[in-house]
Parts: C-alpha cells; sequence; structure tokens
C-alpha cells in the first residue's frame, strides 16, 4: 500500500470499509449478541442506582450517585467510527459532535470526554491525526465539554470518536421507553445525511449542508425537549429513523405512525438515492425494520430514506418544540410497531 505523506489529496473516506455511523453491526445482529448480558450488577449492590442500561437499546447508560432522591445522574456513553468526509478536521468535528448527541438524547449535559483513536500510522501521517483531534477538541469546547486525554491504538483503518460522561436530573430524563399513546414525534434535523456521506465517498463530491448538518450539537433541540416537558426522545443515526423509532415503540409498547410527506430532507438525498448511493448499513435496517412494518404504499426509495443510515443526525422527540416539524405520532399498539402513510 503507498504511503500517504501529504495532506492535500488523501481521501480518508478510502481507507474505511464503511463510514460513519453507517458501519455499524447490524441491529439485529447486535442485539443477538448482548442477548442475556443485561439485569446485571455489580457484586454487593454497588453504591450507585442503575436507571438505563441495556434492556431499551437506549443511548447511554445512566446511573443515579448515591445520596437519596435528590442526588443527580451521570450519563455515560461512546462512539466512533471509520471515516464519513475525507476532510480530516471535518471528520473529527462530526465524530465528537456525534458521540456527544448520545448525552444530549438522555437530556443531560457532557461534562467531559477522552479521545478514542485508531490509526495507520505507517500509511496515513499524523498531521491528519492531529487535524482530526482538533476537530473534536473544537466541537466539545462549543458544547462547554472538557476533552482528557484518551486512547489511541495503532490500526489498518483510521476511526475516531470520543467516550464522553455527562451529568442529569434523574428526574427529567429523555428516554425511549416512555412514549405514550397521542404524542406527535418532532425531528429537528433532515434526514438524508447517509446517501449524501455515500455519493461523497464515491465521487469526492463534497456536500457543505450536509457537513453543517452533522457537526451541528444537538444541545439547543435536548433543552427546548425539556422545556417543553418531553420525556421521551432517542437521537437519529447508524439505525435510520424507522430503526430507531421500532427501538423506541417496542421498548414504550407503542405504535409510531410515521408521515413520509412530512419528512425534511436534505438537498440532492433523493437523487443521490435514486442513483444507487445507498450504503449495505442502510439496506440492513430496512430488513431488519421491515417484518415489524406497515408500508402501506410507500415506494422503495421512501422507504430506503426513512432507513437511511445517519451519522450525528438530530433528535426525535415524543413532543412538540419550536422549529421542529411533526412527522408522525404515538398511537395505541397496533398490529405493527411502525405504521408509514
Amino acid at each position: 500500500m503507498a504511503t500517504a505523506t501529504t495532506r492535500e489529496g488523501v481521501r480518508l473516506t478510502q481507507f474505511g470499509r464503511g463510514g460513519g455511523c453507517a458501519c455499524k453491526i447490524p441491529p439485529g445482529e447486535l442485539e443477538d449478541v448482548v442477548a442475556g448480558l443485561t439485569g446485571r450488577g455489580p457484586a454487593g449492590g454497588g453504591g450507585a442506582e442503575l436507571l438505563v442500561g441495556l434492556d431499551s437499546g437506549d443511548d447511554a447508560a445512566v446511573v443515579r450517585l448515591p445520596g437519596g432522591p435528590g442526588a443527580p445522574a451521570v450519563v455515560a456513553t461512546a462512539d466512533f467510527f471509520s471515516p464519513v468526509v475525507d476532510d480530516a478536521y471535518d471528520w473529527g468535528r462530526i465524530a465528537a459532535a456525534n458521540a456527544l448527541s448520545d448525552v444530549y438524547a438522555m437530556g443531560g449535559t457532557p461534562v467531559v470526554a477522552v479521545n478514542l483513536l485508531a490509526w495507520p500510522r505507517e500509511v496515513l501521517p499524523f498531521e491528519l491525526a492531529r487535524e482530526v483531534l482538533r476537530g473534536g477538541l473544537d466541537i466539545a469546547a462549543e458544547a462547554g465539554c472538557h476533552v482528557a486525554g484518551g486512547h489511541s491504538v495503532d490500526d489498518a483503518e483510521p476511526k475516531y470518536g470520543m467516550a464522553v460522561t455527562g451529568i442529569a436530573d434523574p428526574e427529567r430524563l429523555l428516554r425511549n421507553d416512555t412514549g405514550r399513546p397521542g404524542t406527535p414525534l418532532s425531528l429537528t434535523k433532515p434526514l438524508g445525511l447517509g446517501v449524501l456521506n455515500n455519493r461523497h465517498k464515491a465521487t469526492g463530491e463534497v456536500f457543505p449542508e450536509a457537513v453543517a448538518t452533522m457537526v451541528a450539537l444537538n444541545r439547543n433541540a435536548a433543552a427546548a425537549a425539556l422545556a417543553a416537558g418531553a420525556v421521551c426522545a432517542t437521537d437519529i443515526t447508524g439505525f435510520g429513523l424507522l430503526g430507531h423509532l421500532f427501538k423506541l415503540a417496542r421498548a414504550s409498547g407503542v405504535t409510531a405512525v410515521i408521515d413520509a410527506s412530512a419528512v425534511p430532507y436534505l438537498d440532492g438525498a433523493a437523487a443521490a438515492a435514486a442513483e444507487g448511493f445507498v450504503s449495505g448499513g442502510t439496506r440492513r435496517n430496512l430488513a431488519w425494520v421491515a417484518p415489524h412494518t406497515d408500508f402501506g404504499a410507500a415506494d422503495e426509495p421512501t422507504r430506503l430514506l426513512l432507513a437511511d443510515a445517519q451519522t450525528s443526525g438530530g433528535l426525535l422527540v415524543a413532543g412538540e418544540i419550536p422549529g421542529a416539524p411533526v412527522v408522525g405520532e404515538l398511537v395505541a399498539r397496533r398490529d405493527h410497531p411502525l405504521v408509514v402513510r
């Protein structure tokens, strides 16, 4: 393999088999792996109370610290992936915003993060690794979150992300198992990131709107959800809108109805999907949810876009919040957990 010695001309996306959150292990396979690994606590019970763990497949773990009902909660998560864009600095920003999003999706505030970096040190220059880390640092600073070291390994495929710790009010969490019938569903970022990223990887075309969407923090969306009294939310990342919504509906014991015509998309997303820039991750998402979904008259392109594997997507909130379109509602459980109309 040729050694890249300069920043110019290096296409980082060509060094990863997947890209962004589309490289996640398929949701069905992952659930098989962790089956039976829930509900276990530390020996002796420990001093902290686990409020959110593996059981519902939520966005982060949450524990209430010792000290009784008024004690704060700690939110913990980790997220990393291979390059989703060719620009090293933008990749770092996107990966950091995506990792921080898991804390916001629980209604928490990130306070400290550590870097997770895998780097092919004999293939890619460390100048690029520095740019990745700089991007992550800048986004964390925007979020008011400290970055304190991390861990790195020499790996054939570059990967970057963060392990993030945050704090939350345990009485005001956003969870994926607290959805109730009669609640509207609001989406805070448009879909289409997956197909545009896949097109970028294949052609080198740059989509500034997609980059701006991915680096945008979900901080304000989470604050608006809490201010509106919402108790149920999730962020839309690698399992797509339908995959994450299926997990929410299943955990909450409700059916989620999506109005496909109300879902916003990034410019160029529909065209990219029509031209075949659909990742394997997106197709696996659709295959996973299809047995649980009444698609009605929705055609294949619509289904693929609704299952599009997002990277650093928005929040899906059970409730109405300013500036976010209502894309559906939760209703009493029907034959299918998901309905597309």
